[in-house]
């Protein structure tokens, strides 16, 4: 009896966590261990629940407890692994990763996450093995098949490592709006093409510029559908015939192609050495810029600095600094004014309180062509790895990015301090260890002293 209402209990909380009631499904789990305390499986998801709701220290006791009542249940060996790797608690994850593929060989996604922990440790030679056995048993697993996509193009290669890119699987919910046909590198000769944007701001900055290639396949036609706070913007890339608002305009009727926007580097065959990097390819508008011309200083090096990017980026926590007092090295350097490009903010109250001297316009930056008026203005940017340094790029500023060293962004590659994306424009300062900012900011201040001194002398 005391079984079968627990059973009913837990299979109501599952339908609360289906229907996004978390609140609801740990009352119902916690009833249901309360009258079956071996009950594993309620255990388990009263872990996911309350680790969702932040509540780490709870929830890993209920991970445990679920493995105490049923050491040998993979998935939940699995789940508590992703649970610890989140926490960066690496070594104790890789045991639990490793625990569940003894009880479960065949378990792809055991063998997928602990790739994946190997990956962003740098452990990448293991990491693909692992990714690789996964696919030689079930060839269609699409997760493994993703990672392995950017294990292999932060290696740069770029041949491999585009074709398994293919294998994620949101633009599925692009397709329902944008509809037509999809384009799959077929010839495009006198057709019409639709680009979905994919992922952030930045991603679409750093990828718009496959539009004049579109166009230098034979393209009629070629229209992005991006961010509406883009749409201004974008208008001045080559090759871009419009810009339409995702969720807010229609797209256009009649359009031979849609093509998701991270499926042009592999359909445009790109490569290390066929990478479309002519600078710039975006353009300020000019009554904008004279705008903040006027108000920028003209005797100094006028320097943008961008310290954190967006709180629900996967990665903020490491690509971001902890706070714009770590940009204190650069104080002392004579000759430069530091402006703050944290754009819809106001950074003044932060270089106050810091004793930064920064000049902040946040509040009158409302979209990104606000922030490219000013940021074509500068003489530098300086920035972390967010959608501030792909638009310094693409406007050819110079732009100087600080890069973490766990789970760098593909696009940066492995190794080095230049970008093929962003040649003779960029340049790269990354993380000597996991965490150590003050080494960058270290380097980066005798970089910009350096720069001072050979621009001013």
């Amino acid at each position: 009896m005391c079984s079968e209402q627990a059973a009913e209990l837990f299979l109501e909380g599952i339908r609360m966590l289906d229907a996004g009631d978390g609140r609801s499904a740990e009352s119902l789990f916690r009833e249901a261990v309360a009258l079956q305390p071996g009950f594993a499986e309620a255990h388990a998801n009263l872990a996911l629940v309350l680790e969702r709701r932040g509540e780490q220290d709870p929830a890993e006791a209920s991970y445990r407890k679920s493995l105490q009542c049923e050491s040998g249940n993979a998935q939940t060996q699995v789940n508590y692994g992703a649970f610890l790797f989140r926490q960066k608690r690496f070594r104790e994850a890789e045991a639990a990763y490793r625990q569940a593929i003894k009880r479960a060989p065949a378990m792809a996604s055991a063998w997928t996450n602990l790739g994946v922990l190997l990956a962003c440790l740098k452990r990448e030679g293991e990491a693909e093995a692992y990714y690789r056995h996964v696919l030689r048993r079930f060839p269609d697993e699409r997760n493994a098949r993703f990672n392995l996509s950017y294990l292999l193009l932060r290696q740069g290669r770029f041949d491999e490592g585009w074709q398994c890119l293919e294998a994620r699987t949101w633009p599925v919910a692009l397709e329902r709006e944008l509809g037509s046909l999809r384009w799959n590198g077929q010839p495009i000769a006198g057709k019409s093409v639709i680009i979905g944007s994919e992922a952030g701001y930045g991603d679409v900055i750093h990828l718009c510029r496959y539009a004049a290639t579109l166009k230098e396949m034979g393209a009629s036609r070629v229209v992005l559908a991006a961010h509406p706070s883009l749409k201004r913007l974008l208008r001045s890339v080559p090759g871009l015939d419009d810009v339409v608002a995702m969720g807010e305009d229609a797209p256009p009727a009649a359009v031979d192609y849609w093509v998701p926007l991270f499926s042009l580097p592999y359909h445009c065959k790109t490569r290390a050495e066929s990478i479309p990097a002519r600078l710039p390819y975006l353009q300020a508008a000019e009554k904008d810029r004279v705008r903040w011309l006027r108000r920028l200083p003209s005797d100094c090096l006028k320097v943008g600095v961008a310290w954190h990017g967006s709180p629900s980026h996967e990665n903020d926590a490491d690509r971001s600094l902890p706070g714009p007092e770590l940009l204190h090295p650069l104080r002392s350097i004579a000759g430069v004014q530091l402006v703050s490009l944290q754009a819809g903010e106001s950074a003044a109250g932060d270089g106050v309180e810091t004793g930064l001297p920064m000049l902040d316009f946040g509040p009158e930056l409302g979209d990104f062509s606000d922030t490219a008026a000013l940021v074509s203005c500068l003489d530098l940017v300086v920035s972390v790895d967010t959608a501030v340094a792909h638009l310094a790029g693409a406007l050819g500023t110079r732009c100087w990015v600080l890069l973490p060293d766990y789970r760098t962004d593909w696009r940066w590659l492995a190794h080095g301090d230049t970008s093929p994306w962003y040649p003779g424009i960029m340049r790269l300062f990354r993380q000597p260890a996991p965490g150590d900012w003050l080494s960058v900011l270290d380097a980066l201040a005798a970089a910009l002293t350096e720069y001072r001194n050979r621009c001013y002398t």
